[in-house]
């Protein structure tokens, strides 16, 4: 199984548009995000314009659409990025491919955009992707306390951080 990551294309929009409004993956992504197809072809054209900025990418397995991720500098000066959207298709799941989807991106932002710092925050009841944060090489880094509204009530968000110097020495490959 080869996993990789790439930018993602206008070709690949209905995929992604498909993946994020999946009734196993929409309840965990982020509420205020216009999971629209226009919104979605705005950022890939977004991340085409501006790849230092943002970058929406598609995960693949073995060159068919497995996932998807975001990122977006948040701090120019000190060179930090933040995550968002990691969606991976359900027929997917269980075999890693989030993990080393993770990691080649880690080493894309870091060695080849230059960001020193990757952060990223999951919904506090979203114990899958705390589960996968930390398999993946990121650093509990604290909760914001019932910072959310969901359902009838409200969640917290946990926060994660992962530095530069968290990276390993593998070659990058697969971007």
């Amino acid at each position: 199984m080869t996993v990789s990551i790439r930018r993602a294309r206008l070709d690949d929009v209905d995929f992604v548009h498909t993946l994020t409004t999946h009734e196993d993956v929409d309840p965990f992504l982020a509420a205020r995000r216009d999971r629209s197809r226009e919104a979605l072809v705005a950022e890939v054209e977004r991340s085409d314009a501006d790849p230092e900025q943002f970058g929406r990418f598609v995960i693949e397995v073995d060159g068919e659409h497995a996932g998807t991720v975001t990122y977006e500098r948040v701090n120019e000066r000190s060179a930090i990025a933040e995550l968002r959207n990691l969606a991976v298709h359900p027929s997917f799941r269980g075999r890693g491919v989030g993990i080393e989807a993770a990691r080649l991106l880690q080493r894309h932002l870091i060695r080849d955009l230059g960001f020193h710092r990757l952060q990223l925050e999951v919904y506090g009841f979203n114990e899958r992707a705390q589960a996968h944060a930390e398999r993946s090489g990121f650093t509990r880094e604290g909760v914001r306390r019932s910072a959310y509204r969901h359902a009838d009530g409200w969640t917290d968000g946990v926060l994660y951080g992962f530095v530069a110097e968290d990276l390993d020495d593998e070659p990058q490959s697969n971007t």
